[in-house]
């Protein structure tokens, strides 16, 4: 097995212009023009490497390779960007991989775009911001270049990727090392481990709490740590765990509510199946109905947060019950949003900005409720 820690620091090692890997400070999947750069990366990448795997670390300064760290990123329907906007798409897999010296919310995103099972040419099919139906990318040195003529796929870094590839192999001391560094991080958090098939060593941690006869645990954090792959991370919602000899099962739990009025839905169940033969795959289910409220109380909230946020845009003085407000806006605008309020996502991002430089608490929730309305989006 990879482990993809290591394999993230020997691609950095590879300073000089290349064609098989790039690296991003941060990747922007919530707006037109930051999918379109994605896309045309991808497109880049796959048409340079038809035979090997190609690789884009995320959360990297470009000049001297400092780690910088992203947010975790948990969006499995990303493929679905993918198919949706590429023709003769490429099959990737974006993961999350914690490094020690990283903030505990912090990972380094790893996105691997596999070789091509069928050797066609992958181009934009569809116009998403300046990235036109028809046009297609190629990687030469470090740079997506737009291709103006046809071009033939050529073989030109397998044997190298293949190398950098068996040098990032795990071991037993690796894998040791992980754990108890997994667990020494989490020691306040019920840390535990389990082995999957005398191959898989997975760790997880959460805060117990017992509801209804039911366990809960939140600050939930799970790695694989043969691989070196954060597969979960929550610091606001509750989870649920369970787990077989041959899958570990996590249900997604959120608390929606208005005036303090809380009730506990599922979000999503998550399934991370093993095999004998050493592979592993995850499917997602989303669980999610959405609650719906009395109209005249939402419009009520929609007139009161539109009046607020003008507010925060226009710098005016905010009293005390302006500042109790603000609090409860992610949350708010998530349920408006999920009754039909159509510009209420685009009302929260507006004062992005400003709830960062609030609190780490309520920016928090923010990226929470974003996160939220992304996996609601694709069902």
């Amino acid at each position: 097995m990879i482990n993809k820690r290591l394999l993230i620091k020997r691609l950095l090692s590879y300073n000089d212009e290349n064609s098989f890997y790039d690296k991003k400070r941060q990747l922007n999947l919530h707006s037109k023009e930051g999918k379109g750069k994605f896309l045309k990366h991808i497109c880049a990448l796959s048409n340079a490497n038809p035979n090997n795997n190609s690789f884009i670390v995320v959360g990297v300064e470009d000049e001297n390779n400092k780690l910088t760290g992203v947010d975790f990123f948990d969006d499995s329907k990303i493929q679905n960007l993918i198919n949706a906007y590429l023709h003769n798409p490429p099959e990737i897999l974006y993961e999350n991989i914690p490094f020690p010296k990283l903030p505990k919310n912090k990972v380094i995103g790893l996105v691997t775009i596999k070789p091509k099972s069928e050797k066609n040419i992958a181009s934009f099919k569809k116009t998403i911001h300046k990235y036109y139906s028809g046009f297609t990318y190629k990687r030469i040195g470090s740079n997506s270049s737009l291709m103006i003529v046809d071009f033939n796929l050529k073989d030109t870094n397998s044997n190298l990727v293949t190398s950098i590839e068996k040098s990032a192999v795990n071991n037993i001391e690796h894998t040791l090392d992980g754990v108890f560094d997994f667990m020494e991080r989490h020691k306040n958090n019920n840390a535990k481990y389990k082995v999957f098939k005398e191959q898989f060593v997975l760790c997880w941690s959460g805060r117990k709490k017992i509801i209804n006869k039911a366990t809960y645990y939140s600050r939930v954090d799970i790695e694989m740590v043969t691989e070196q792959v954060t597969l979960f991370y929550s610091s606001l919602d509750e989870v649920t765990i369970h787990h077989n000899d041959n899958s570990f099962i996590i249900t997604e739990y959120i608390n929606l509510g208005i005036n303090n009025d809380l009730k506990r839905y599922p979000l999503e169940k998550k399934v991370i199946h093993f095999s004998d033969n050493g592979n592993y795959n995850i499917a997602t289910e989303l669980l999610f109905e959405p609650p719906k409220f009395d109209k005249k109380i939402l419009f009520h909230l929609y007139n009161a947060n539109n009046a607020l946020i003008d507010k925060i845009i226009r710098k005016q003085h905010l009293d005390k019950n302006d500042l109790t407000d603000i609090l409860n806006l992610p949350s708010t605008y998530l349920i408006l949003s999920l009754n039909e309020f159509s510009d209420a996502k685009e009302k929260l991002v507006s004062i992005k900005n400003y709830l960062k430089n609030h609190s780490e608490e309520i920016y928090l929730e923010y990226k929470e409720v974003l996160r939220i309305l992304r996996k609601i989006q694709y069902k």
